[in-house]
């Protein structure tokens, strides 16, 4: 039998990265965290890609230490994610870890807004008390690196609160209903108007 999922698992190569930068994995990497496990026929049921394509790109989570072979459900193969967190960001020295992460992010964006506007789109069909409950909050503030550093500390587990309640049905209150939140804490691009002065480089502090 495996052993039980790492906690916190950190990935900066670009490698794994690039590996990860497909949408149908981020898809399938969804799923598995959010379902604790799953088997290609269930993952092509809830992605609409076929069970072959479901299993290819599996293997290649698999190969690049995202998941790994669940215990067997008699004839049945389920997956499941090797990690139940991650912290997934560039090495500060390796120029191609950078890149390889802008490509993985703006992919995740991207799945991301298409799932928030998907519920937006039809708020008109939720009970008003679930559309109540839902947020779209923007926030604006000054802020050292430190300072911004320790708020995305903060927001990675600001939902650890629910924890458990994926692999085990009996933890979920009555009237849980599967949820999601995106947190982003940057800075503004210092192209902005609104980024205040850029930092001198050494050349010009000298001058």
């Amino acid at each position: 039998m495996p052993s039980e999922p790492a906690p916190m698992q950190r990935v900066t190569d670009p490698a794994r990265l690039r590996a990860l930068a497909h949408p149908v994995r981020i898809e399938l990497f969804d799923i598995l965290t959010e379902r604790v496990e799953a088997t290609a026929t269930e993952c092509a049921e809830i992605t609409g890609e076929s069970a072959a394509s479901c299993s290819f790109h599996l293997r290649m989570l698999e190969k690049y230490g995202f998941v790994e072979r669940a215990e067997a459900r008699g004839r049945e193969k389920p997956w499941r994610i090797v990690a139940r967190s991650w912290d997934m960001r560039p090495d500060r020295d390796s120029p191609a870890s950078l890149r390889a992460m802008q490509e993985l992010a703006t992919l995740g964006l991207d799945a991301e807004w298409t799932r928030t506007r998907a519920f937006f789109a039809q708020a008109d069909e939720e009970p008003d008390e679930w559309v109540q409950a839902s947020t779209f909050t923007r926030s604006t503030f000054w802020a050292t690196a430190d300072e911004l550093a320790q708020l995305s500390r903060d927001l990675q587990t600001i939902t650890d609160r629910f924890a458990g309640r994926s692999a085990d049905p009996s933890k979920r209150p009555e009237g849980a209903r599967f949820s999601r939140m995106v947190a982003i804490a940057n800075p503004e691009p210092w192209s902005s108007p609104f980024a205040g002065t850029a930092p001198m480089d050494a050349g010009e502090a000298e001058r």
